[in-house]
């Protein structure tokens, strides 16, 4: 079901949260011997709506009148509300271990002791925000893998051969 919210999105206010650059991210995270490539089940749903807000989101149907408890798509803050969401849950392991953008994960490290006890800080840490991964987008303790399309390894950042394959065929 899909819900036009173009006139809510009108009135609300944008909300100046700053995205990280990509570019960024990417050179940040590359050039280490072990990473694993989390992605979170359905973000934005993740996210609860604060209670006086929920009937901003009513919906009427020829049943009933519905309204969101959950963050939908459509909403003009909800990018910026889950990147939030995010850094408060991650914020001091964004910076030593981590890398995230909206519902995309890294965890990086040099040495497989260090990723095993990385990884189960990050899992107690979505345990604690009642998040949830999803698994057949998740990749755990590999050498090299794909993050906002970039191949990463530990050699650096490498020519991702599915985009590359579009040049080759012309």
């Amino acid at each position: 079901m899909c819900v036009d919210y173009t006139n809510l999105n009108k009135v609300c206010p944008k909300y100046p949260y700053a995205h990280p650059n990509i570019d960024h991210l990417v050179e940040n995270s590359s050039e280490y011997q072990y990473l694993s490539f989390m992605d979170a089940y359905s973000g934005y749903n993740q996210i609860h709506i604060y209670l006086p807000d929920q009937d901003k989101t009513i919906f009427i149907t020829p049943k009933a009148a519905y309204c969101y408890t959950i963050m939908p798509f459509g909403l003009k803050n909800a990018r910026a509300t889950y990147h939030r969401m995010m850094n408060n849950a991650f914020g001091d392991r964004i910076a030593k271990y981590m890398k995230v953008y909206v519902d995309d994960m890294i965890a990086k490290s040099l040495s497989t002791k260090d990723h095993v006890s990385i990884l189960e800080a990050i899992f107690r840490r979505l345990h604690t925000f009642n998040m949830c991964l999803n698994p057949e987008k998740c990749t755990f303790g590999v050498e090299a893998g794909k993050f906002l399309g970039f191949l990463l390894t530990c050699r650096g950042i490498e020519a991702n051969p599915t985009k590359c394959l579009a040049v080759v065929d012309m």
